[in-house]
């Protein structure tokens, strides 16, 4: 029997949907539940098959977890080796690589000495950096958010240069990214399950978060094909089986804003009963497939194409 694991937190409406979708389908040696953890041991196989991660990003003991079941052959969703090493300010780099459109960004060091560091750690860093490049490329108004972490923390809407200086001096030893506002005519939220599942939502982020679902745009079928097509390329160089992309259209040109959410809300009250169904559906799909597809003590984690190029020494594209 091969058993397919949730693995969440707080959350409910999606976990239990979920399970009980897999359950339903009734696949002959497949069964889903909930992950029960009573001890780790280095080595030793976490008894699941699949694993899907909506809680690690914000418990250090289960990514520690997650790596080991992968070790033993678990094909976790999403890759948490992956997941430790990503970040906000790296996929807008490799966007710029990939002929993604993003908004122009910069990162900009922590305005608090890091714990354990002195003046002297830094002696690398230009003192005072270069302001006025970095205003004169980003532009204002501008947004400042963490370079990584998510769900709308820490970010600020920045008019001037001195609402800047304002705003930066309460960010504390977070590292975080200057990056241009785009004045967006539309803007789409976009699932991508298994790197060819994508559902594109209309969304409106300058609501309230109950109403952001609550959006009526239209996009016409090229519309649709050209932001399906964004959304899995990022998907696929980043190597992430259940992710979120933000695409915010000026000028019909689809930037891609926030495409690192590989936990990304699936609430029904938030996403809406159609959305909801779908996210269900396509994620119980897809995670029958790994489990069919798992071959015990081998590699079952998704790689993008990222590393698998570097690996190989191949060019971007």
């Amino acid at each position: 029997m091969k058993k397919i694991g949730i693995l969440h937190g707080k959350e409910r409406s999606f976990p239990d949907a979920f399970v009980e979708r897999v359950n339903s389908k009734n696949i002959e040696g497949i069964v889903a539940e909930p992950v029960k953890i009573d001890k780790v041991i280095q080595g030793v196989s976490s008894g699941y098959a699949v694993i899907i991660d909506r809680i690690s990003q914000d418990v250090p003991f289960y990514r520690a977890f997650l790596k080991n079941a992968a070790l033993c052959g678990t094909a976790v969703i999403n890759n948490p080796f992956w997941w430790s090493a990503d970040e906000k300010f790296f996929n807008n780099c490799l966007s710029t690589k990939i002929n993604i459109p993003v908004p122009k960004t910069v990162i900009l060091p922590s305005r608090e000495l890091p714990v354990d560091t002195t003046g002297d750690s830094f002696s690398n860093l230009a003192y005072p950096l270069d302001w006025e490049g970095i205003f004169n490329y980003v532009g204002f108004p501008a947004y400042m958010k963490p370079f990584a972490g998510g769900g709308w923390k820490s970010v600020y809407k920045l008019n001037d240069q001195h609402d800047f200086f304002d705003k930066h001096g309460e960010t504390g030893e977070l590292v975080m990214m200057l990056q241009e506002e785009i004045i967006f005519e539309e803007y789409y939220r976009c699932y991508c399950i298994g790197g060819k599942y994508v559902r594109i939502m209309p969304y409106e982020p300058r609501n309230v978060h109950a109403l952001r679902y609550v959006a009526d745009f239209k996009p016409s079928e090229e519309k649709l094909q050209l932001m399906t097509d964004i959304v899995l390329r990022i998907n696929h160089y980043l190597g992430y089986d259940f992710n979120t992309v933000e695409l915010a259209l000026r000028d019909g040109v689809p930037y891609a804003i926030d495409f690192c959410n590989p936990a990304p809300d699936a609430e029904r009250t938030s996403v809406g009963e159609e959305n909801f169904e779908w996210v269900v559906e396509t994620a119980a799909t897809f995670a029958i497939e790994k489990a069919q597809a798992q071959i015990d003590g081998a590699d079952n984690l998704t790689w993008g194409e990222y590393i698998k190029r570097s690996a190989a020494k191949q060019p971007l594209f």
